[in-house]
């Protein structure tokens, strides 16, 4: 930890931070872009063949059902994140509502998802390469890409920014191309034979349970809706923030059914792919041939460095809050860099998690992933019932209670359905990880005889009229 400290702060510099606040300079369509970074739209090829087989063959189904429990969910983040526009996102929320024992209980399942999706992209980026470059080790690329990712979210949050839109514009330019070498292929006769058809979405052997899991799945393709709330303190004009969560969900969305539905028609089954883990490469080769499978995992390379830009830089920041209100060490967490402005210790601890990368499956870690953010999707719906109808008594009208009550018993309803169908890992694994969480509780609040409820935000955090 001391060496992680002084790594970027100079010596004596360190009792200066806590006066230094994050810089406003992202706009709208600059958190939207880290947001779909975040997303990492070409995802949708890696897991294709997991949620094909989880799914039997009705993928952009899973998605769409997605897709509409994520509706409700970024409504009411969109509703919170005007109240509480502070970086801390479901863990602000809960705390500030409820309680501020929920809150860390919910933070802490939000944290595993947050600190987990850096790793993933780690885990795709070494994926990538070592299907190209098979004779280098693996842990060579997950270091190279782990330091160069931290290094730049270290250094600035616009510059994180600019690199992220010329990724994702890159990206979405191949999937415009994949598209289009679909159409041909399908013209031609692959797969479904056919341009329109129903199969992908629905056929004999479709069962809803089967699809809830898929959409349990490729929920944590959604992560990204949630976590541009992590930069409401970076926004030029915090109301722009429900406008963006909007977007990014709705565009997001779009992008996974499209490339969900022509891949299912493409493939109507995973039977002739080698490796089921991660089918992008197999799929560009089959779709445009060798030349293409590596434009496309150029593209597939850029999209997951995207993601790891935006998803590095979200997780530091939840870990900023956290630290900023004593939950979690204040001098390190809590503190920003004052000539980069941006919460380096945390980038830099949270490059270092990212370097375990070497080991582990795309499938088992992203159901780790999946399990806190659920947690918090489901808890940030509840925030919305308890501040507006209980606190603010907002349930006079039959607008309000549209608006306040019934959306978000919807949207938590809906979660906790996907959550209830996560798999025995997940579950057992967020379990242990909400335990721990408990221990560090009961293990702080004993040395520093301090209770969480008496570790407030600062003046600058309080909430504002909605």
């Amino acid at each position: 930890m001391k060496l992680l400290t002084f790594i970027f702060f100079k010596k004596g510099e360190l009792f200066k931070l806590e006066n230094v606040t994050l810089k406003r300079s992202l706009g709208l369509w600059a958190i939207v872009g880290l947001g779909l970074g975040y997303m990492t739209p070409t995802i949708v090829f890696d897991t294709f063949g997991i949620v094909s087989e989880e799914t039997n063959g009705v993928v952009p189904l899973a998605y769409l059902t997605a897709l509409a429990v994520m509706l409700f969910t970024a409504i009411s983040y969109g509703k919170m994140v005007q109240v509480f526009p502070s970086a801390g996102s479901a863990y602000t929320y809960t705390r500030e509502t409820m309680s501020p024992h929920l809150g860390f209980i919910v933070g802490w399942a939000a944290l595993l998802d947050y600190i987990l999706l850096p790793m993933v992209n780690a885990l795709i980026i070494r994926i990538y390469m070592v299907s190209v470059f098979p004779s280098v080790p693996a842990w060579i690329w997950v270091v190279c890409y782990v330091a160069i990712v931290t290094a730049i979210n270290v250094w600035s949050m616009s510059k994180t920014s600019n690199l992220n839109s010329l990724l994702v514009i890159f990206e979405v330019v191949l999937i415009v191309a994949f598209i289009v070498l679909a159409f041909v292929k399908l013209s031609q006769g692959m797969g479904q034979g056919t341009i329109f058809t129903t199969e992908p979405l629905f056929h004999s052997n479709i069962h809803f349970g089967a699809v809830l899991t898929g959409a349990t799945v490729v929920c944590f393709s959604f992560i990204g809706f949630d976590a541009v709330t992590m930069y409401a303190e970076e926004a030029t004009d915090i109301k722009i923030m429900p406008k963006a969560i909007m977007l990014t969900v709705l565009i997001g969305g779009a992008i996974f059914f499209i490339c969900g539905y022509f891949a299912q028609a493409l493939f109507p089954d995973i039977s002739g792919f080698k490796v089921t883990d991660d089918t992008l490469p197999e799929i560009g080769l089959f779709v445009g041939g060798t030349l293409f499978k590596l434009v496309f995992l150029a593209g597939a390379f850029a999209a997951t460095v995207a993601s790891g830009l935006a998803s590095h830089a979200s997780v530091a920041r939840l870990l900023y809050v956290m630290g900023r209100n004593g939950v979690l060490p204040k001098k390190l967490f809590g503190s920003v860099h004052p000539k980069f402005r941006t919460p380096a210790f945390n980038v830099i601890l949270v490059g270092v998690v990212s370097l375990l990368a070497v080991a582990p499956s795309l499938e088992l870690i992203s159901s780790f992933i999946n399990f806190g953010a659920l947690i918090a999707f489901t808890f940030v719906n509840l925030s919305v019932i308890a501040h507006f109808v209980f606190r603010q008594k907002r349930y006079k009208t039959g607008k309000d209670i549209f608006s306040f009550l019934v959306m978000p018993i919807l949207g938590a309803g809906t979660t906790g359905i996907l959550w209830y169908n996560l798999q025995a890992d997940a579950l057992i694994g967020g379990i242990v990880w909400i335990v721990i969480g408990l221990i560090y509780l009961g293990f702080k609040t004993k040395i520093s005889k301090t209770s969480i409820v008496d570790l407030h935000f600062d003046e600058a955090e309080k909430p504002t009229p909605l």
